[in-house]
């Protein structure tokens, strides 16, 4: 299926490696013009590399700490001055820090606070006049299923800032949909890709994932980095015209989520 993203601008955070280098490999697959940061240089121009080796479209690759106020709009006035517009912004950058609540500093929540929530709603911010001068477009924030159910203990920050994030691009999509910009959050679940969490939990203890596994993925699997490329695609592309304030799923049926 042609998306129709051939020719539009998209950019991507933390691309350098993990999902958002499997989304932005996507998008230069379907011929966007690609923008991709994160706060490794070599590794991003090791990505971009690779990018270009494998599509022909052009990659602007910049090195950008998005957490600091005022990185994420430098980096978007370059793009702009690069391609002359942006469409499509990909808000995929994050982490974690894992605590007891009761033992979680206020350093702690700021620290995550501003690397899952705060930097994205600084970067979408942004991008909007930008989107609003190409006629339209779309933002997708990279979130969790544990933003829509409880991950567990020692997660209270995690989950927070990824139910945040859910709750922003609701709002988000309802003001914007007048002006064709579409908002939508995509929430993977426990996807192995190589150096990830997941992946490194596999090497050390091979025989507790299968057990995890057994007991937790219905599809008796791990998802793979390039399976959410595929649907962050779909999402950002019109074949998806209909869909905005939407968090969809995508974790081989492992949550428990009614809603």
């Amino acid at each position: 299926m042609d998306l129709g993203l051939k020719g539009k601008v998209a950019m991507v955070t933390g691309a350098s490696r993990g999902l958002g280098k499997a989304i932005a490999m996507q998008l230069a697959a379907e011929g966007c013009k690609l923008a991709i940061c994160a706060r490794g240089e070599e590794t991003l121009l090791s990505t971009r590399q690779e990018i270009v080796g494998l599509h022909d479209v052009p990659v602007l690759a910049k090195s950008a700490d998005l957490t600091v106020p005022g990185e994420a709009e430098d980096f978007i006035k370059a793009v702009d001055l690069e391609y002359g517009g942006i469409q499509l912004l990909v808000n995929n950058a994050g982490g974690n820090r894992r605590g007891k609540f009761a033992d979680l500093s206020d350093e702690d929540w700021e620290d995550i606070l501003n690397l899952n929530l705060k930097m994205h709603l600084r970067a979408s911010r942004a991008a909007i006049p930008h989107m609003r001068a190409s006629g339209g477009g779309a933002i997708l924030f990279i979130g969790s299923i544990f933003g829509r159910e409880a991950g567990g203990a020692g997660l209270s920050i995690y989950n927070t800032t990824k139910s945040a994030l859910m709750s922003a691009a609701k709002i988000m999509a309802l003001e914007l949909a007048p002006e064709g910009i579409r908002v939508n959050t995509l929430a993977p679940g426990s996807i192995q890709f190589p150096g990830g969490s997941w992946d490194k939990r596999v090497k050390n203890d091979p025989e507790g994932m299968k057990v995890f596994i057994a007991e937790n993925l219905p599809l008796g699997r791990f998802g793979s980095a390039e399976e959410i490329g595929n649907i962050a695609a779909f999402l950002l592309s019109d074949r998806a015209s209909l869909l905005t304030g939407v968090c969809l799923n995508a974790d081989g049926g492992q949550s428990r989520s009614l809603i």
